[in-house]
């Protein structure tokens, strides 16, 4: 009985914070790369596979608006805080950490290791995705690579960003696990990195309400919040349908 009065409470709580969502519009732009633009376009507005009534990325998206922000140094100010991001982004700097675009082909067996140092990550088994060495990458016309070097040029964090219109996704987001700081470095670095850019209005970084809530706190400490989202697809008109 007391679950059953737990869950609802949760509900509860939950569609409350729903309703006092703010909105962001996110647009897709189907001119910088078609077919991968179109095919994410149709997985973040299909009907979520659990609440059919909404759209699978819809409802509770974790945003940071850059736009609030006049350059990445108000930013970093912002989550300065003891324990929050910037805090520890400093403190990987002050450890000799270095962030840097990335050519991923020269760090392969950097990658696999950071893949595989973890056998779970936030509760869940690793993706077959991760087990396997990837020989070659090939590079996405829409995403950006970066990554955080320690002092001898070892990679210990990567990120794969998709550019998708008005927004950047953080579609892979992998690093060791430690206490110095080097995956909040990293992403702060890259908020930093569009802010100054001005050529996307949000970031994003999956959804909220179905992370662990140590992955909410991370996110809150580096300046997500969750949105309601109205997603447009731009430049269909002139394109041929997306296979």
């Amino acid at each position: 009985m007391l679950s059953t009065l737990s869950r609802l409470r949760r509900l509860w709580d939950t569609a409350a914070a729903i309703v006092k969502l703010p909105l962001a519009h996110l647009q897709f732009d189907m001119a910088l790369a078609p077919a991968e633009v179109g095919a994410t376009y149709r997985n973040f507005t299909r009907r979520h596979p659990r609440y059919r009534i909404i759209g699978n990325k819809t409802i509770g998206a974790a945003l940071l608006d850059t736009g609030q922000f006049a350059s990445g140094a108000q930013y970093r100010e912002s989550i300065g805080e003891r324990n929050w991001g910037g805090y520890f982004a400093r403190r990987a700097q002050a450890r000799g950490y270095q962030f840097a675009r990335i050519d991923r082909n020269r760090y392969v067996d950097d990658i696999h290791a950071i893949n595989q140092s973890l056998p779970e990550r936030q509760g869940r088994p690793m993706g077959e995705a991760y087990q396997d060495r990837v020989a070659h990458f090939t590079d996405q016309g829409n995403f950006r690579y970066f990554g955080v070097l320690d002092r001898s040029g070892k990679l210990v964090a990567y990120c794969e960003l998709g550019m998708y219109g008005n927004f950047a996704l953080f579609s892979r987001l992998l690093g060791y696990r430690n206490n110095d700081g080097v995956m909040h470095f990293m992403i702060v670095e890259i908020v930093s990195l569009l802010i100054s850019e001005r050529t996307v209005r949000y970031a994003m970084y999956d959804t909220w309400f179905g992370a662990s809530e140590g992955l909410r706190r991370f996110k809150t400490i580096l300046g997500f919040r969750p949105y309601r989202v109205r997603y447009a697809l731009l430049g269909v008109a002139s394109l041929c349908p997306v296979t």
